[in-house]
């Protein structure tokens, strides 16, 4: 398993023992990217999601507390701010959503090697 999956499944791990903000915070010290804001509750534009990122205010947003702690949430929306602060394109869903998959598969990787 190479840095960046070790990586992403430790922040998997953390969000899953309700350290959510630790796990950004990790992921931004190994992609050398500033840390975005955590808040609950959505915008009024983005109410039937259950989480997004608002570039401008540089923050993820997610629908409640126990979103908070949704592994595939919280990476979704991280990608989002990776691919926007780094200059490159925004990224799309699919991207996203499979940076939010694969880093669960690195994750029940590691655990079941246990």
């Amino acid at each position: 398993m190479n840095a960046d999956e070790q990586i992403r499944a430790r922040a998997v791990w953390l969000i899953l023992n309700s350290q959510p903000e630790e796990a950004i915070e990790s992921l931004c010290n190994y992609y050398r990217v500033d840390v975005p804001e955590l808040r609950v509750g959505l915008p009024k534009k983005h109410s039937k999601v259950a989480g997004c990122y608002v570039l401008h205010k540089k923050t993820i947003y997610v629908k409640d507390r126990e979103t908070l702690y949704n592994p595939f949430v919280i990476l979704h929306e991280f990608y989002h701010h990776l691919r926007s602060i780094s200059g490159s394109h925004r990224g799309t869903d699919k991207l996203a959503d499979s940076f939010a998959i694969d880093s669960i598969r690195a994750y029940n990787q590691i655990m079941l090697n246990q």
